[in-house]
């Protein structure tokens, strides 16, 4: 129900990254305008929602649902998606607040170390905070836990970001290759090969592995 709420959030912050740097005059006056508009609109809805989720929680809390958990929860639900840091978390990256979520997943791996989805959120918001070596760690942690060949591909892919954004160019080149010798049929590691080649050129991440979250 907030799908549409977002994205036309996110299409005006978009706007205002775009065209703030070289706006003047009256144009630079409307974006910093729509600016303190998002930032009001999301403190409101943050704050709406954190005092939702609370009541939820008080609620939870009262209540004995030991029965219909084993009713209607899979046995191979992660319980660490039933707690209120990681529904926290969940909203404050899809707010953009990169900081704020990673508070609160944070709390989330003490409990549950071996998250893959804690870990992937706080690799990709350590990554928009221009942490590598932090991203590093957690993507790192994930190797060790994951099955599927083409998720740990794509793991391997963002690895090797991580060091070709450092210009560690041999060790980016051993993980892109890491990458497609799991999963020939993934493309970003291909380009990446050739952005070590040329020392230069736009990293190709992988929407595939943002698009997780």
């Amino acid at each position: 129900m907030f799908q549409h709420l977002f994205a036309e959030m996110n299409k005006v912050l978009q706007e205002i990254v775009t065209d703030y740097p070289t706006a003047e005059g009256a144009r630079r006056n409307e974006l910093l305008c729509n600016y303190n508009m998002l930032h009001r609109l999301s403190d409101k809805v943050m704050d709406e929602w954190l005092a939702f989720a609370e009541k939820l929680s008080h609620f939870r809390e009262s209540v004995d649902f030991t029965t219909v958990v084993e009713e209607e929860v899979p046995e191979q639900e992660a319980p660490e998606l039933c707690m209120d840091t990681f529904v926290r978390g969940q909203g404050y990256y899809k707010l953009l607040m990169y900081g704020k979520c990673i508070e609160q997943f944070k709390e989330v791996i003490v409990q549950y170390p071996d998250s893959l989805a804690a870990r992937l959120y706080l690799a990709i918001s350590y990554l928009q905070e221009g942490e590598g070596e932090a991203a590093w760690s957690h993507l790192n942690h994930m190797l060790g836990l994951i099955r599927e060949t083409k998720l740990k591909a794509m793991v391997y892919n963002a690895l090797g970001c991580i060091r070709a954004s450092q210009e560690r160019f041999n060790e980016a080149q051993e993980l892109f290759g890491l990458s497609l010798q799991l999963d020939p049929a993934l493309p970003e590691p291909t380009v990446n090969l050739e952005v070590c080649r040329r020392r230069g050129g736009k990293l190709h991440f992988g929407n595939q592995l943002v698009s997780l979250l």
